[in-house]
């Protein structure tokens, strides 16, 4: 039970911290209401006590209940409700009559890029640089089902991260959210 206690509070500390990192990148970019929203199906029980369960402080719980189960309950819980996942971007083409990824509207490619800085900052700590969120982009390229257009995007505002840092990143974005529609990249 001491252990269960622990970790509820060590599970809850680390998706709050995560969620304030997002809401602040958000806000520079301009999409303040959506951080404002940032995984918020956390908090509820599907995601949040899986997240108890496999809480270890250094990465994703939901690791582990893939690890004994399979899949996890959590992340299809949550990818299923937050727009900024390239995974809730797939649907049935029927030309090509199969699941497909679809192009991600800009503000949630946006959403997206705060979301892994932020994740990357609150797993690595003070091992934190601005290249870490493109090398973890880069591991997974070959497994990654992601509208093509949409992993350009995302890989160009972290490769800009890389060279040029945050800031001059997040007004870049803000810049392209305020001349672009949606799908126009």
């Amino acid at each position: 039970m001491k252990n269960e206690i622990k970790n509820a509070i060590g599970h809850f500390k680390t998706i709050t911290s995560h969620r304030h990192a997002v809401i602040r990148l958000c806000a520079k970019a301009g999409i303040l209401c959506q951080g404002l929203r940032h995984d918020l199906s956390k908090y509820s029980l599907t995601e949040f006590l899986p997240g108890v369960r496999g809480y270890l402080g250094n990465r994703s719980p939901n690791e582990v209940e893939r690890a004994e189960k399979g899949y996890s309950s959590a992340w299809l819980h949550h990818k299923g409700r937050n727009k900024h996942h390239f995974e809730y971007w797939t649907d049935y083409n029927p030309v090509e009559k199969k699941v497909a990824p679809v192009k991600m509207p800009l503000n949630y490619v946006a959403e997206m890029f705060c979301d892994r800085v932020a994740a990357s900052k609150i797993y690595q700590g003070k091992n934190y640089d601005e290249a870490y969120p493109l090398l973890y982009f880069e591991r997974g390229r070959d497994s990654r089902f992601i509208h093509p257009d949409t992993s350009k995007l995302l890989e160009s505002f972290l490769v800009m991260l890389k060279e040029k840092g945050e800031d001059e990143t997040l007004r870049h974005i803000r810049s392209l959210l305020k001349k672009t529609s949606d799908l126009e990249y």
